[in-house]
């Protein structure tokens, strides 16, 4: 049995000059999942802002009346007595930080660390708010951490400001990177 190293100069991705559909679309996967976590955490974030009655310490629809509800049924109540210490500061954290990592990765700019504060985020929400729905499939914090999953992983490698930057960078490089 020998082995080799393969000499093919071609790319797996085209052949005959003609890229493949099912090639272009293994390329082309995570950007729905881009846009719709992008949008969302968009929409949260500025519907955050601009909710009067969700940057406040009491009242209905308040930042801090749903963290006192959630508080006694989450997995870590300290988190949520955290957040509880200044809860319209809170309120602005998780907004600002929603509209960072939806622009982030809508735009593929530091797509895999945008993908992991939504994963983070996601992940606190999940512990805190979502932690007791029962059956835990009612809880929509855990699918959307399982779906900022693959954008840790893989970042935006198509369509995007760092793809943009890394093909720049190659250039400059003389393609050696």
């Amino acid at each position: 049995m020998t082995h080799g190293v393969r000499t093919e100069t071609h790319s797996s991705h085209y052949d005959g000059g003609h890229a493949d559909w099912r090639d272009t679309a293994t390329r082309y996967a995570l950007l729905p999942l881009r846009i719709f976590l992008g949008v969302t955490f968009i929409y949260a974030g500025l519907d955050k802002l601009t909710d009067s009655a969700f940057m406040q310490e009491a009242g209905s629809g308040s930042i801090g009346d749903t963290m006192r509800t959630v508080r006694d049924s989450s997995a870590i109540p300290a988190l949520v007595d955290l957040a509880l210490e200044n809860p319209v500061a809170f309120g602005y954290a998780m907004a600002f930080g929603e509209l960072a990592v939806g622009i982030g990765i809508l735009l593929g700019l530091l797509a895999r660390l945008a993908a992991l504060g939504g994963a983070l985020i996601s992940l606190s929400l999940w512990l805190t708010v979502s932690w007791a729905s029962d059956p835990y499939y009612y809880g929509n914090d855990l699918a959307y951490l399982m779906a900022w999953l693959p954008l840790v992983l893989a970042g935006a490698p198509m369509l995007s400001l760092d793809a943009a930057l890394r093909s720049r960078r190659r250039r400059r490089a003389g393609g050696y990177r």
